[in-house]
Parts: C-alpha cells; structure tokens; sequence
C-alpha cells in the first residue's frame, strides 16, 4: 500500500474537498518551480519504456495515462503533475471570461464508493490567464485544452466562446477538447444535439483549417446519451474530421452509490465520477469502437480507480486514458501501477 493511502489520503479527507484542493494546489505551484524536485518526483513515479508510447492524432505520447481536465483548470500545476508519470496532462475547462461558477459547496465525497459528486461549474480564471501561464511552460509534457462556454453566454451565442478559447490557446497546447457534455452549466448538454454540434465543429474546424498547422480536436461527450445519440455523434465526428472522442464526463445518475438516499439527496445535482461511473464509461467506449470499426481514435475516461480499470478501457478500444477522482483516490501511484502492468504485459 502506498504512502499516499496509507497517511496522505485520510488526513486530506477531514477537510472540505475544495479547500483541500486549492492547498494542494498552492503547494503543487510551488513545488514545480524547481527543477531538482520535479526530478525526484520523476524519478519516483515515472515508468519509461519504449513499449508505452503511441503515437496518435500525429502526437507522440510517452505514455498512454493522461490526467483528465478538471483538476487544472486554470493550468498552474501542469509542470509539476507531468513529473508524477503521466504522458499528457489536460487543462481546463477554459471559458473566454473568468467565472466563479456555482454557489459552494459544489464538491463532494463518497469516500466508501471512491466517488465524486461536482457541480462546479466552468469555475476558472478565464483563457488569458491561462495563456500566461503556458508561456512559462519549464517542460516538454504534452498539453491538452478543454474549452466551453461561459455560463451567461446563450447557445446560439456559445460557438463564439469556443472559438475565442481556441485562438488564444492555439500556439500552447498540443490538441484541443471541445467540452459540450459537462452537467453542470445550464443547457450546455443541449449543445451536443446533431445541429448545434455539427455547426459547432464545423466553425472550430474552419478555423483550425485556415491555421498554419492544424492541431488536433477531440469531442468530450457525455456518459448518459443512448445509441442512437451515440450513433448521431459518431456521424458527426465522421463528417467534421475531427480527430477523436473523449469518453466520457461525469453522469447525472447516482446508480452505484450505497450511500443513504437522504446523503445523496442533500448533495443534490451535480456530475458522479469515480468507481460508479466505470461500467457506464466503459459501455461506451466499446460501443463507439465496434461502431466505428475502430476508425475513432477514443481517449477513456471514468471510474479508474485500478490498473485492471485502465486496461478494461483499453480493451474496450480506447488508445489513451485519462484519470482524475482515481487520481485524487489512490495518488500517482496509480499512474506508476497502469504504467508498470502495460510494460509488464508488453503494452
């Protein structure tokens, strides 16, 4: 059992779950200032192996784990959280303008199932701040950037947001997310509907085009969409060219907490990730790939709390995954553990 699990993690669960985090944070911006310490966290969770690297969308991965966007929204750690072992980290969600998001508490635990309960809102300090903080970037980790839409901007306004996050972010990140999925800004799931999101693609894909270099685009869907939406998306993605699916964001059901009904109730709304939302995950990736006939790069997202967890992703057709409440659960050595079993079995 790690260092992590064993003293780190149950001291960090008796406090607010967004405080903690902004500390942790504090401490993350300080630590990756300097070179010599990101090497000894380097060197303690960093797995190398020719066998872990893919290529994919024309980028070179290290490796294929990658951090899920959510925890560094506005791209102040990703230096330091590249030298805990992942091969890309992915920043955001990004909004054109800073917002505080929605009203705290906005976090949750469920501790006994390895879940998260958020309705944080897009809360982040807008894409210019993060701009500047990629300037200063000290290492060579693939960055990706998740963009959406201001909570005041309406719908038929929204694709101006993305494209403005867009073309700040352009000459800073390696790929972008198009976030359309996540549960918490009011009607944005609205946007994943077969016009609003061909429209949206095809407008940020233009201005892709008309770029020196195009850089890759992947769409972030949600978990709780049926076949024939899958089927709508997979369409999409086909006709728009753009490079890959994120599956999936966090779920509005609450299917697999055994928590009392009235302490999921009193947390109230707000997207599930964690160890409930594997299976759902994992359903769809597999659907999108045979679906597809492979043809959809798909990078795996939720409920990865194991490293059996990561290769169910992969086996299902994911080429890369991403963790973020497994992160927060079991620590980087979580990311050493996928890292080391995928060398183990010869990736």
């Amino acid at each position: 059992m790690s260092l992590y699990r064993l003293f780190i993690r149950p001291l960090l669960i008796q406090f607010d779950p967004e405080t903690i985090h902004r500390f942790t944070f504090t401490c993350f911006k300080f630590f990756q200032k300097f070179k010599i310490i990101r090497s000894l966290v380097s060197a303690q969770f960093k797995v190398k192996d020719s066998s872990l690297e893919r290529e994919l969308f024309g980028l070179k991965f290290p490796n294929p784990v990658g951090l899920a966007a959510g925890l560094d929204k506005n791209a102040e750690a990703f230096d330091f959280l590249g030298s805990m072992g992942f091969g890309f980290i992915e920043i955001g969600t990004l909004t054109p303008k800073g917002q505080a998001g929605n009203p705290k508490p906005r976090l949750f635990r469920f501790v006994n199932d390895k879940a998260l309960v958020n309705r944080m809102g897009f809360n982040n300090e807008g894409v210019e701040d993060a701009v500047n903080r990629l300037r200063k970037k000290r290492t060579k980790i693939i960055i990706g950037g998740n963009i959406g839409k201001n909570k005041n901007t309406p719908n038929e306004e929204a694709t101006s947001d993305y494209l403005t996050c867009f073309d700040a972010l352009f000459p800073y990140v390696d790929y972008f997310v198009v976030n359309v999925s996540s549960p918490n800004t009011p009607n944005l799931r609205e946007l994943q509907g077969k016009e609003p999101l061909k429209k949206l693609l095809n407008e940020i894909m233009e201005l892709n085009r008309s770029k020196e270099k195009t850089k890759p685009v992947l769409l972030k869907i949600a978990p709780d969409v049926n076949n024939s939406q899958l089927d709508d998306i997979i369409e999409i993605v086909q006709e728009t060219k753009i490079d890959g699916i994120v599956a999936t964001n966090t779920t509005i059901s609450r299917e697999g907490l055994s928590d009392p009904e009235s302490i999921i109730k009193h947390v109230g709304a707000g997207g599930l990730s964690g160890q409930p939302l594997r299976e759902k995950s994992t359903q769809v990736i597999r659907y999108i790939h045979e679906k597809s006939e492979g043809r959809i790069p798909i990078i795996g997202v939720g409920g990865i709390l194991t490293k059996e967890d990561a290769l169910e992703k992969l086996a299902a057709g994911a080429s890369l995954v991403q963790i973020y409440t497994g992160f927060i659960y079991e620590g980087p050595a979580l990311v050493k553990s996928i890292n080391k079993e995928l060398v183990r079995k010869g990736s």
